[in-house]
Parts: C-alpha cells; structure tokens; sequence
C-alpha cells in the first residue's frame, strides 16, 4: 500500500474546535509574518551561507556552537 492510498484511506477527521481553527490561524499569520520579514531583509554580501547562524542565539560555524 503506497503512502498515497493510506492517506486516502484514513477516517475522517473530528471538526475542529473555534479555539483549534484561531490558532491555527494565529500560527499561520506569525509564520507569514517571519517569511515577510526575511524577505524584506537585504541580502548579505560575503556572509554565510545557509540559514541564520544565529537563529538560536548561540553562533554556529561548521557544527560548532558557542554562546555570545
């Protein structure tokens, strides 16, 4: 059985409830936000590649992190 047929296969779902649907809503207005955001940035020239090394406040440089 493919991945496909047994997604098609399951049962269906429970309704979900006004607070589940607000905030799933919420969550997809705050990644929009971050998207909007990174797209707004200049690129940067002779930085790293990849993304943001400092996107868990610690540095990482080729698999190593160190605190700042």
């Amino acid at each position: 059985m493919s991945t496909k047929e047994s997604l098609q296969s399951s049962p269906p779902r429970k309704p979900l409830t006004s607070a589940a649907e607000r905030a799933l809503a919420e969550a997809a207005a705050r990644r929009a936000e971050i998207d909007r955001k990174n797209t707004e940035r200049p690129k940067e020239v002779g930085g790293p590649k990849g993304p943001e090394p400092t996107r868990y406040g610690d540095w990482e440089h080729k698999g190593l992190a160190s605190d700042f």
